[in-house]
């Protein structure tokens, strides 16, 4: 039995809550029909019990789900947990933290809104420390420096093999706060532009003359899974992260998201905005 699950293992529970009670079933019918008793399904659906991919499929099957990719997508998410590099800060950083390194390492598409500070998987490291030199309460100076390295490695889905695609909308507030001053700020300019002439990285801006727009004032963090059901939101608050999953949750914030896609410039025309905000630093 798990003590302490991670979000992986918590979504692949809640998953199957939701595909239990659109099949109308009560937690104890559907013990009766794998055979087991009702505080196991609970514990299934809670991320405390392991669940072997046979046991996926066949709740699948009781719960008359036809979706093939869905419950391919389930299956998947099956097996122990993964053991990737946010491991090591398991016992120092939030667990919330850690959950959402995972969900970014297994995503198939990250989209990013912005409108104060530069989004995390794009932060230099000078960016990132006058931002936790921020925190309230105040870290201390060990605290911040595992928080710059732990931001620095969830970079890396930005530059392995099959780099994940990224799609970021950044308001020009966020271009022109200087953390850190002037030659920080700079710097951080420099590296955003650089990134954006990678292929699998989409950045535009929306202009301070764009007016009102959808979602503004908001930080929204997109994740895609496998497939749309399996999405996920992080609402960046200063308590830590803030998971959303539901469907009407996820229709919202790609809605969103498409229209202040809409609002921003063009990609090209957001990288040349960003060159003339650096040259009047």
């Amino acid at each position: 039995m798990r003590t302490n699950p991670t979000g992986r293992q918590l979504r692949l529970g809640s998953e199957l809550r939701k595909l239990r009670e659109r099949a109308g079933l009560t937690s104890t019918e559907a013990g009766k029909l794998l055979g087991v008793k009702q505080n196991q399904v609970s514990n299934m659906e809670s991320g405390r019990l392991g669940m072997s991919s046979a046991r996926v499929r066949a709740l699948a099957c009781h719960y008359d789900c036809s979706d093939k990719a869905l419950i391919e997508a389930l299956v998947g998410m099956t097996g122990e947990r993964t053991h990737g590099w946010w491991e090591e800060y398991r016992e120092i950083l939030p667990a919330g933290l850690l959950d959402l390194a995972e969900i970014e390492h297994h995503a198939t598409l990250l989209r990013t809104a912005v409108t104060v500070h530069i989004p995390g998987l794009f932060q230099t490291t000078d960016y990132a420390r006058e931002i936790f030199r921020q925190d309230v309460p105040e870290l201390s100076p060990p605290d911040i420096e595992h928080r710059i390295s732990y931001r620095i490695k969830r970079q890396a889905v930005l530059f392995r093999n099959a780099p994940t695609p990224n799609q970021v909308i950044i308001h020009e507030a966020a271009l022109r706060m200087q953390f850190g001053g002037p030659i920080v700020t700079r710097a951080q300019l420099k590296h955003l532009i650089d990134m954006s002439e990678r292929e699998h990285i989409t950045i535009r801006v929306i202009p301070f003359a764009a007016g009102t727009f959808p979602g503004s004032g908001q930080s929204i963090y997109y994740s895609a899974g496998p497939v749309p059901q399996l999405d996920t939101v992080n609402l960046d608050q200063s308590h830590g992260p803030v998971f959303l999953d539901a469907e009407a949750q996820l229709d919202k914030y790609r809605v969103l998201l498409d229209r202040m896609e809409a609002t921003a410039l063009p990609h090209v025309k957001s990288r040349d905005f960003i060159h003339s905000i650096a040259r009047d630093l």
